[in-house]
């Protein structure tokens, strides 16, 4: 792991990095490469995020920096911050100039003064976030690592470069981040800094919800997204920042009968997709899919324990924990409802005789998003039991074949109605009501059951023989034009 100053030259040797050098150079300012980028120089993980620590003006640096690379540049000033960022190439490089930092215990915003770079390295998060390269001619590609940060790095630890209590104290996000990056980089914390945050734990209610929402789903798309939430449950910090998914924790035994655990289950669900999907709604859908299972569980003499209708429970509960948690309220929200709402009917389907017209139903219920559902579904398989494995993997190729039929015969996948209200309406002289649902919802039901095919010649047929039956009268026969 360990590099020279020679093969940090070769690294560091892009067009933009010299030009760089030549700028601070020239404006006698001492510059670094610092924080992930370095970090991730050594764990070989690709970044176009660059940090750029400046003893001086980093937004001097960033202005002379633009102008100069000219076309295709992009800059961003932000003078309350004393910093500045190019976009340039699928690269961001953010320039900030050294300081030191000094906190009050009611917020995570320091008073900031102009330092060194010893003063950027110690106010950093982690001794792995503090490896610095310096980017001036005669020292470039120098690397500056005070607090041992590469060793740490060898031995996969997270430590923080001074007191872990006043670094999770001065900034309680960085408890989150913590975890984040133990669960992003597979990195142990050291049990100093993990007790610490256990010390610490109040001090996340000072930290927004938006922030910490990012966290989360850092650590739902990292590779193995259990191991973050195994870690902020043995931390405490599960109580504070999710209580819900909390609530899944514990076993109880009647009769000596025993259910699952469902947070340790939820966790496995979640692994399992990780490992097919990176779409961040479809793993906060598995975090999310029996989230209801407390609220449902009961006791039955002859089953033994039952979570009945806990995904409808649970469809219900997203909109609160997506408000609470300050998720976004649209289209995302309601496709996680969705999954939420319709994880069990492919399990349902695959444990009964897959009928034409429930899988009509299905298909038309989820829409575009079945296959997802499907992915989700399989997903859910945690058994131990190899046999009852493979009879639900069996079962599911089979309820997914069945779905290519049927859609491929009938269409049915987000399928709108061959009649609408409006030809209700005209046909039998209506106006908008009762009537006019039960006549479509008929038509509707008919389709999916496989009484009629998805035509509108069929529909307009079937539609005049339900309204006869129902003594309402045609006014207008639409089945001739």
């Amino acid at each position: 792991m360990h590099l020279d100053k020679e093969q940090f030259k070769v690294i560091l040797d892009k067009p933009v990095f010299r030009k760089i050098s030549e700028i601070a150079d020239n404006l006698g300012y001492e510059c670094y490469v610092v924080g992930g980028y370095v970090r991730d120089i050594f764990l070989n993980r690709p970044s176009n995020d660059i940090d750029v620590v400046v003893v001086g003006s980093g937004i001097k640096i960033a202005q002379v920096l633009a102008k100069e690379l000219g076309k295709g540049a992009y800059l961003s000033v932000f003078k309350n911050f004393g910093t500045a960022q190019v976009k340039y190439r699928g690269m961001e490089i953010e320039f900030v100039g050294a300081r030191k930092e000094s906190y009050s215990h009611d917020s995570r915003k320091p008073v900031v003064e102009d330092g060194t770079l010893e003063d950027d390295q110690y106010r950093r998060d982690f001794t792995v976030n503090a490896l610095a390269v310096c980017l001036n001619g005669p020292r470039f590609g120098e690397l500056v690592d005070p607090f041992n940060g590469l060793e740490d790095m060898e031995d996969k630890m997270l430590r923080t470069p001074t007191d872990s209590d006043i670094t999770f104290s001065d900034d309680p996000l960085r408890m989150m981040r913590c975890i984040r990056f133990a669960t992003q980089l597979n990195f142990h914390i050291d049990e100093e800094a993990f007790e610490s945050i256990r010390k610490n734990l109040k001090r996340i209610e000072i930290i927004s919800r938006e922030r910490i929402i990012e966290e989360l789903n850092k650590i739902l798309m990292s590779p193995v997204p259990s191991k973050g939430f195994v870690l902020l449950d043995e931390s405490g910090l599960l109580d504070y920042v999710f209580p819900e998914l909390k609530k899944l924790q514990g076993v109880e035994i009647r009769n000596g009968r025993a259910h699952k655990d469902n947070f340790y289950h939820t966790l496995q669900v979640v692994d399992n997709l990780a490992k097919v999907s990176d779409n961040l709604w479809l793993r906060w859908a598995a975090l999310l899919h029996d989230i209801a299972k407390p609220q449902c569980k009961q006791w039955d003499n002859k089953c033994g324990w039952t979570f009945h209708n806990h995904n409808f429970i649970g469809e219900r509960m997203i909109p609160g924990i997506f408000r609470k948690m300050k998720l976004p309220l649209n289209e995302k929200m309601k496709y996680v409802q969705k999954m939420v709402g319709l994880h069990m009917r492919p399990i349902v389907l695959s444990e009964d005789v897959v009928t034409d017209s429930a899988v009509r139903r299905l298909l038309f219920e989820a829409g575009e998003d079945i296959d997802d559902l499907m992915t989700l579904c399989e997903a859910d398989i945690t058994s131990k039991n190899e046999y009852k494995r493979k009879r639900f993997i069996d079962n599911f190729n089979l309820v997914r074949q069945k779905l290519k039929d049927i859609e491929h015969k009938d269409h049915i996948r987000n399928f709108k109605l061959p009649v609408d209200g409006n030809d209700i309406m005209e046909m039998f002289g209506l106006s908008q009501g009762s009537e006019v649902g039960m006549l479509r919802s008929s038509v509707k039901d008919a389709i999916l059951d496989g009484v009629i095919p998805n035509e509108r010649a069929a529909a307009l047929e079937y539609l005049v023989s339900k309204a006869k039956e129902k003594g309402i009268s045609l006014v207008k026969d639409l089945r001739h034009e």
